[in-house]
């Protein structure tokens, strides 16, 4: 007997279970239903839009009801909203949202993957006027363009700084126009380090966004918009972009039961307490294998896999659910930024005891003409040197190196797993040394202390205690730009200046990136030197660190010039 497979929502999760369960059952009934007018499009793609980087939004149309009937024999009914389930009577009760008439539909299997909402804080005065907007699927983008389009638009205001926010803003930005954006946070794009993240801060700048920190939206007014500092910003139009919460209204009315997160509870075949009913999506809670906790993750590759192995249990195809980490990538400009597992942040949250490595080698070889620092943050616990998470941004190829991290995570790999990695290698792709490699070799070094390291966000409480700080860069460098109290002892000068280097206080050592300095730092150990430590990140992150807060704050800066090459 074949069975009949309703499946509420398309786009990432709904779209991609349709599809598979075609293909595992030619017989099966599948009926999808999405509320808008667009069941299979690419969410991700829709800010690039506003810059014209998609020029037709129709583009960003994967999939219309009639591709999903000729091509895979699936109905899909678009504008139709499923506003209640009978779980007792398997039976879903579905409006047409062009006709308000509804009509019933049985099941034998039910699939939910509703997505999640944009937050939108009734708290904020103006929040609901017709030059606010959100980016959530193409009626939305479109909207946004011919809004800007009709009204001339040129003062743009983007709330909020995760991957939604940020890319608004880049594209609007491309487009021309001003742009603000504004987040509560003291950082954009929460999955990175505040170390790191100081870097977009910079990029954003540059690229003249003006952006606004640790500051939050009060009200929208017709023109401008006014935060709670009491600061007030031109805006003709404003883009809220401040996060989302998952879809539960119809899994609450229907009894299903809730997780923690405010996530649609599922098992590890994302079954939710009703043995007919799947759900998948932003809509879910997930499992973090890293912290063991409930978690959400919002991003469309865990959706797809999640579609398939809710569709595999329905014809008891095993499953092997190992839960989620986390890993993504956004760009921002010239920049890209990557991540995956924990930052700093989580793992203290976690309770995880961990250390972690900041490098800044080339992305390919220092001869290629479009080498390009690459930051990379490795973090693992201690001490058993199992690897966390990592970060990493640059204008070179940073979602390979977090992926090649993301893989060791899921495996369970170590440090030693992590420098023993063989991977592809020729001069215009990278390094014979390969960034991750780099990484495990001064991740092993701190594990079994072969040397000392403070992070980069300690040297402002250095030089303003006026601790010993050796830049052994040579003099040019040096003259170029340098912390205002370091002592420039260059590498190739060190043996020969040591008696210039105390050894009854600390000394801190930094050089561009941090190589030339741990050369030293061992340089000076092996001449009986037990107070030395390297400073993480050196010049380069130290100028990066610093940038954003020197241009917003009118603090007294700590560096004479920067010299981000």
């Amino acid at each position: 007997m074949s069975k009949k497979i309703l499946i509420v929502g398309g786009v990432a999760g709904g779209a991609s279970a349709a599809a598979r369960i075609r293909r595992i059952d030619e017989s099966a009934e599948i009926i999808m239903f999405e509320r808008g007018p667009h069941v299979s499009f690419s969410n991700c793609a829709l800010p690039y839009h506003l810059s014209g980087i998609i020029e037709d939004s129709e583009d960003l149309v994967l999939m219309n009801p009639d591709q999903f009937k000729n091509q895979y024999n699936i109905d899909a009914r678009v504008n139709n909203e499923v506003i209640s389930i009978n779980k007792e009577e398997k039976k879903v009760v579905v409006k047409n949202v062009l006709t308000e008439g509804t009509y019933e539909e049985s099941y034998d299997k039910l699939i939910l993957s509703p997505g999640a909402n944009p937050v939108l804080p009734k708290s904020i005065n103006g929040i609901g006027n017709q030059n606010v907007f959100v980016v959530r699927n193409v009626v939305d983008i479109r909207n946004l363009q011919s809004y800007i389009e009709d009204n001339d638009v040129k003062d743009t205001v983007v709330v909020g700084g995760g991957y939604i926010g940020v890319e608004v803003a880049e594209n609007l930005r491309l487009a021309g126009k001003n742009v603000s954006l504004v987040e509560c946070e003291r950082q954009i794009m929460n999955p990175i380090d505040y170390d790191m993240a100081q870097i977009l801060h910079k990029e954003m700048m540059d690229q003249g966004v003006n952006l606004v920190l640790g500051d939050g939206l009060e009200k929208v007014n017709e023109a401008s918009v006014e935060l709670m500092s009491g600061k007030e910003i031109k805006a003709e139009l404003v883009v809220m972009a401040i996060g989302v919460y998952p879809e539960t209204t119809l899994a609450k009315e229907a009894g299903l039961e809730i997780g923690e997160t405010g996530g649609i509870k599922v098992d590890r075949n994302y079954l939710t307490s009703d043995k007919d009913i799947y759900a998948v999506g932003d809509a879910i809670e997930v499992y973090n294998s890293l912290t063991k906790e409930a978690a959400r993750f919002p991003l469309a590759g865990p959706a797809q896999r999640q579609a398939r192995g809710a569709a595999d249990h329905i014809y008891g195809i095993p499953h092997n659910n190992k839960g989620l980490i986390g890993s993504s990538v956004v760009q921002v400009f010239n920049m890209s930024a990557a991540s995956t597992g924990l930052n700093e942040k989580a793992a203290k949250q976690a309770g995880i005891p961990y250390d972690f490595v900041y490098i800044i080698p080339g992305d390919k070889v220092g001869l290629m003409p479009d080498n390009s620092p690459l930051h990379f943050k490795l973090l693992y616990e201690y001490p058993t040197g199992r690897i966390l998470g990592a970060q990493a941004v640059g204008q070179g190829n940073v979602d390979k190196r977090v992926d090649i991290i993301a893989t060791m995570i899921t495996m369970g790999g170590t440090l030693e797993d992590l420098k023993e990695l063989e991977l592809c290698y020729a001069p215009v792709f990278g390094t014979a040394k390969d960034v991750v490699n780099h990484a495990a070799l001064v991740g092993l070094n701190l594990l079994y202390g072969r040397f000392k390291q403070v992070p980069v966000s300690k040297t402002r409480e250095l030089v303003e205690s006026d601790a010993f700080i050796v830049d052994v860069r040579e003099k040019e460098e040096f003259e170029q730009g340098h912390l205002i109290n370091a002592v420039n002892i260059p590498l190739s000068e060190l043996r020969s200046r040591v008696d210039e280097i105390p050894k009854d206080r600390p000394v801190y050592l930094h050089c561009r990136s941090s190589q030339r300095s741990y050369n030293a730092v061992l340089a000076l150990q092996g001449l009986g030197y037990d107070n030395v430590y390297n400073m993480s990140g050196s010049y380069l992150g130290i100028c990066n660190y610093e940038y954003f807060e020197d241009q917003v704050s009118g603090r007294d800066k700590i560096v004479t010039e920067y010299n981000f090459q």
